[in-house]
């Protein structure tokens, strides 16, 4: 099969970058072009009558820099990526991480969604939701999952 543009969700953390070696293997050899490293960010709300004041153009300058803090973070991993044999761009999509994901793969062109997952199960994935569930459930493309070693099932 050929996928030609496909959108890698990464978190910022190592266990979202095990799809990295994952991606270079599977772009080889589906022929990929162009790859789009997307990241989200939840806007931080801080309570106004906190201990703490902190006014809005405050909150603002935070949610600034986490964006901020974001575009660097992919714009590293692009420069270890960028090869001749595919494209690699990037994404900051400030929102909840499963919704702004959803969306923007509904609204894209990607021939295939590359992420890792954490392997939860039980209570854990309960209480904590499954972005990756959430993404395999809300996009028609093929959905390749990545399980990091060390992601016991009990977890």
């Amino acid at each position: 099969m050929n996928y030609k543009h496909v959108i890698v969700p990464l978190d910022g953390s190592e266990l979202a970058e095990c799809v990295l070696p994952h991606l270079e293997t599977v772009a080889s050899n589906c022929q990929i072009t162009s790859v789009e490293l997307v990241r989200a960010v939840p806007p931080i709300e801080i309570h106004y009558k906190a201990a703490i004041p902190i006014d809005s153009n405050q909150e603002k300058q935070i949610n600034q820099e986490a964006i901020k803090e974001a575009e660097d973070y992919l714009q590293t991993v692009k420069s270890r990526l960028e090869s001749s044999l595919m494209t690699v761009t990037t994404k900051v999509l400030p929102g909840k991480a499963a919704d702004v994901l959803a969306d923007y793969l509904k609204q894209s062109d990607a021939d295939m969604l590359i992420m890792a997952t954490h392997g939860r199960s039980g209570p854990s994935r309960w209480i904590w939701g499954s972005v990756a569930e959430k993404l395999l459930r809300a996009t028609e493309i093929p959905v390749f999952l990545v399980r990091p070693t060390g992601c016991g099932r009990s977890e």
